[in-house]
This record gives C-alpha cells, sequence and structure tokens, in this order.
C-alpha cells in the first residue's frame, strides 16, 4: 500500500501537523514531513478526525435490501466521515443468532468502506419474550458485544434483567430502547402543544423516561452496563445525570436530528419528519444539546433508518418512522454543537469516536492521531457550506429532513486501515 502525507491539518481541531500514514498505520505526525514517494493531500484549514464511529445503524441487510444493502449503507457511512458502523438487529431474519450476525459481519468486510460491528437481539425475533443466543453470538466469528431489540423496548423487566445478568459474562452491553408499549400506543408525534393541535396521537415523555428509570436501576441492581438509545426528553437527561452521579454503569446516545429539529415541524404533516421516538420541544433540544456538551449524553449516534419512497410518500399515519443520517451527521454536529461554541473539535472526536468505540469494546477505532495508531481518519472542511440535495446521497434511501436546508462542513477525505475510501468528497 502507497504511502499518503496529509499536510496541515489541524489535528482534532488543534495545532497544524502533517500526519504521514504508511500501509495500515500512522507512521508519523510533526511538522515538514518530507512527502518522499507519498501521495500529499494539502489539507490546510481542515480539521483531522480519527475515523467517526456510529453506535447505531440500520443496513436492513438481510431481508430489505430495497431499503438499505450492507455495501451501500456501508459507502454512505464512509461518505460521512465514518470508518465503523454498528448494524441493528431488526433485519429479516432477526440478527438473533450467530449465522445471521456473522453473514452481516462477512458482508460487511466484503463492502471494504467501512467495518461493520453487528448489534445482535437481546430477545428472539425481537419479540420480547426469550432471551436470544447471547453467548453463540458473541462467540461467533462476529464478536458480538452489544445487543438491542431496538425498533422494539425490552419491556418485561425479568427478560431485561436476564439479559444484564447475561451479558456481564462477556462484557457486554444491552442498548435499550427506551419506549413504554402501553403508553404510545396509536402515538405519531410527541405529545404537547402541537400534537393536541393537530389532533395527533401524542407519544409522552414519560413513556421513554419510565423506562430509563427502571433499566439504570435493573444495571445498578446486577451490576451489568446499559446503554440507553437515542436519547430524547429533557427528563431522560436528568435521569442519565442522575445514574451517572451514583456511579453506575449507563451510558447514552442522541441522534442528530434530535440536536436540530423540533416538532413543530409536523405542522407541515410531511412524513420525513416521523421519527421513533418523534421529534421533540425545543426545551428539550437545548436540554439535549447542554448534556451532549457536559458529557452526560457519551456520543452521538446517527439512527440512520433508511426506507424506500413508498413508505414515506404517503399519508402521515401509514408512513414508517426513522430518517437516514450518516451522510449529513457531521454536518448537523458542527451546526448545532461546534459553531455554536458547545463544543471544540476534540469534544466532536470524543462523542463521536472515542466513546462510541469504547461503548461498544471496538477495537482498532477511537483511537488518537498519533504514531504507530491504525490509520483509521477523517478529514472535514469546516467552511464549507452546502444545500442538502438526497438525490446524490450513497445511500439507497433519501428519506431525509434535511432536503433543501443549507448545513456547514464537508468530510473531503475518510481513511479505512490506511486506504481511502473518500477522496475530494467523493468514494474512492
Amino acid at each position: 500500500m502507497s504511502k499518503i502525507l496529509i499536510r496541515g491539518a489541524k489535528v482534532l481541531g488543534g495545532e497544524a501537523l502533517d500526519v504521514l500514514i504508511d500501509g495500515e498505520t500512522i507512521a508519523r505526525v510533526g511538522t515538514g514531513i518530507e512527502a518522499g514517494d507519498a501521495t500529499v493531500v494539502e489539507a490546510r484549514g481542515q480539521i483531522l478526525l480519527p475515523g467517526l464511529v456510529d453506535l447505531h445503524t440500520h443496513l436492513r441487510e438481510p431481508g430489505r435490501e430495497d431499503s438499505e444493502t450492507v455495501l451501500t449503507g456501508t459507502k454512505a457511512a464512509a461518505v460521512g466521515g465514518f470508518t465503523a458502523v454498528h448494524a441493528m438487529a431488526n433485519t429479516f431474519p432477526v440478527a438473533d443468532t450467530a449465522g445471521v450476525v456473522e453473514q452481516v459481519w462477512r458482508l460487511g468486510r466484503e463492502s471494504g468502506y467501512c467495518d461493520v460491528q453487528p448489534v445482535g437481539a437481546v430477545t428472539v425475533g425481537l419479540e420480547g419474550k426469550h432471551l436470544a443466543e447471547l453467548g453463540a453470538m458473541h462467540d461467533s466469528a462476529a464478536k458480538v458485544r452489544v445487543f438491542s431489540d431496538d425498533g422494539k423496548c425490552v419491556d418485561d423487566a425479568v427478560i431485561m434483567r436476564r439479559a444484564l445478568e447475561y451479558v456481564k459474562a462477556f462484557d457486554g452491553v444491552v442498548a435499550q430502547h427506551a419506549q413504554e408499549p402501553r403508553l404510545t400506543e396509536g402515538a405519531q408525534m410527541n405529545e404537547g402543544v402541537v400534537s393536541a393541535e393537530l389532533g395527533l396521537g401524542g407519544w409522552p415523555a414519560v413513556a421513554e423516561e419510565s423506562i430509563i428509570a427502571r433499566d439504570v436501576l435493573l444495571a445498578a441492581h446486577v451490576g451489568s452496563r446499559v446503554h440507553i438509545c437515542h436519547l430524547s426528553t429533557a427528563g431522560s437527561v436528568d435521569l442519565i445525570r442522575w445514574a451517572k452521579s451514583k456511579g453506575w454503569n449507563v451510558t447514552a446516545e442522541v441522534t442528530p436530528h434530535h440536536l436540530l429539529l423540533t416538532d413543530e415541524l409536523v405542522r407541515s404533516y410531511n412524513p420525513v419528519y416521523k421519527v421513533n421516538p418523534p421529534l421533540r420541544t425545543e426545551a428539550d433540544v437545548l436540554a439535549l444539546r447542554e448534556a451532549l456538551a457536559d458529557g452526560t449524553i457519551d456520543c452521538v449516534a446517527t439512527d440512520h433508518a433508511p426506507h424506500p419512497h413508498e413508505d414515506k410518500d404517503c399519508e402521515w399515519a401509514a408512513a414508517a418512522m426513522g430518517m437516514v443520517g450518516l451522510e449529513t451527521a457531521l454536518s448537523v454536529v458542527q451546526q448545532t454543537m461546534v459553531d455554536t461554541g458547545l463544543l471544540d473539535w476534540a469534544g466532536v472526536a470524543d462523542r463521536m469516536s472515542f466513546r462510541p468505540a469504547r461503548i461498544g469494546r471496538l477495537e482498532g477505532h477511537g483511537r488518537p492521531v498519533a504514531e504507530g495508531e491504525p490509520a483509521n481518519l477523517t478529514l472535514v472542511d469546516p467552511a464549507y457550506r452546502g444545500v442538502v440535495d438526497p438525490t446524490g446521497f450513497a445511500s439507497r434511501s433519501r428519506n431525509t429532513p434535511y432536503e433543501g436546508r443549507e448545513l456547514p462542513g464537508r468530510v473531503t477525505h475518510t481513511f479505512l486501515r490506511g486506504r481511502p475510501t473518500v477522496v475530494d468528497g467523493n468514494l474512492a
């Protein structure tokens, strides 16, 4: 593999340095490094980050290849600056056996655009009745460490307790989709002023918060790790902050769309804004940003949820829930967190690479930009401004809430173990 010299990039937003990649690793970091026979990437004014890691991606394969495949999803990830993604288990068949998670893992290896770490289902068929083959999935070639029924809540407290106890044996984590199903029957959007005015079924904040309260207590009781998916309310923030103050092993994520968008957008009745959990209020958005800034929320996760056109181009009540997010995540984080002064670029590296890799126990990712480290890197032009045009997405789906919206920043290069997957903003 040829050498690559990234010249003059601000490493984690700090000092402008040269970074020499030799093969799969970072060979040198410093100033005035001679190029020699290396390919030179001029990066003055750009930010060099460790490759981004997503804890929450829906790749849809196997079973819903009309929405996304592992190949198209990992292409979208690379364009977004990601070098590793965790693929959720709600596929068809469900990723609840060693065979299915190995299939997804091997498809990721074949794609070559980013590493794919499968997430195993907590319960058989996501039905919430019987534990899935957690140990077998961990012992498989995929080495699963994260388990989630995402899309559905593990609402049975006994099943949740057993799962938390089981994963302790191999330092796994249960990632909970916090949604009390009995409180959200027929719910269409956030319960509040807007839902009352529109006459749409309300999705109360307490449906999320009650499950979080239960699960942090369960995790503390059994001494295990729980991770809360797509936190969306100010009350949920308070609960996570309280649990962490107790020293409990609790982590949480927030999506880019919950950092930017509010339930006021539902007034358009455009199903592109229909998502689970729903868009909340401006007060919730501000609380989520503050919690991400102070570290109460550990990381940003996209919850990239692709859907075919026909599942979104319909009336609100019939539309599928979810948004694509891999290709716009970093831009939304720049707008909501960096440009507002809530996070610097080192903070972005922490919330979008270091911490998610650590939560997922993902080796080789979320590593410092330093000599001898794997060359999983992302180069960002923060001065770029562009209007989101989903027709140019690498993802197979187009259900983005940002179409026509101007967002800052652009990933110019992504490197997976020293190999360029994105060059000058285009797939290599």
